[in-house]
C-alpha cells in the first residue's frame, strides 16, 4: 500500500477515533457528570482501541507488528500515549482558556486530535507496524 493510501487509511481511522473520543467524553460529561479531565482518558483508552482495530485490519494490513494481539495492542497503547500527551496538553489548554468549553468538552477534542495524528502515524508506521508481512 502506498504512503499516500497508508495516510487516508489512518484519517479514516482517526475520525473514527474521533468519534469515539469526543462522543465518549461528551457523554461521560453530560449524562454521568464526570469531570471532563478524568472522562477524557477513558474516552481517550476506548479511541486508541478503536483506532488499533481499524488500522490493524485495513492501514497496516501488509504489515506486521511481530506480537501476540495482546502485545500489539499494547505496543499500540503506548505509541499512541505519545499522541495523546500532545492531545491532552492541547485539550486541557483549550478548556483553560474557553472556560465554557468544559460543558462542551467534544468541541476541544476536535480541536486538538489535528497535531496528536501527526505524531501517532509517525510512530504506528515507524515502529509498530514497520515490518512487512511474510507469505503464509
Amino acid at each position: 500500500m502506498s504512503l499516500r493510501r497508508q495516510v487516508l487509511m489512518f484519517t479514516v481511522g482517526g475520525v473514527i477515533g474521533l468519534v469515539v473520543d469526543a462522543g465518549g467524553v461528551q457523554a461521560l460529561v453530560s449524562f454521568a457528570h464526570w469531570n471532563p479531565y478524568l472522562a477524557r482518558l477513558l474516552s481517550f483508552l476506548a479511541a486508541a482501541t478503536a483506532t488499533w482495530l481499524w488500522n490493524r485490519r485495513y492501514t497496516f494490513a501488509q504489515h506486521s507488528s511481530g506480537r501476540s494481539l495482546l502485545a500489539e495492542w499494547l505496543h499500540w497503547i503506548a505509541l499512541m500515549s505519545v499522541g495523546a500527551v500532545v492531545n491532552y496538553g492541547a485539550y486541557a489548554a483549550i478548556l483553560l482558556a474557553y472556560p465554557p468549553l468544559v460543558r462542551w468538552p467534544a468541541i476541544a477534542v476536535a480541536a486538538s486530535s489535528a497535531t496528536a495524528a501527526l505524531v501517532n502515524f509517525a510512530t504506528a508506521r515507524g515502529m509498530l507496524f514497520k515490518d512487512a508481512k511474510t507469505p503464509t
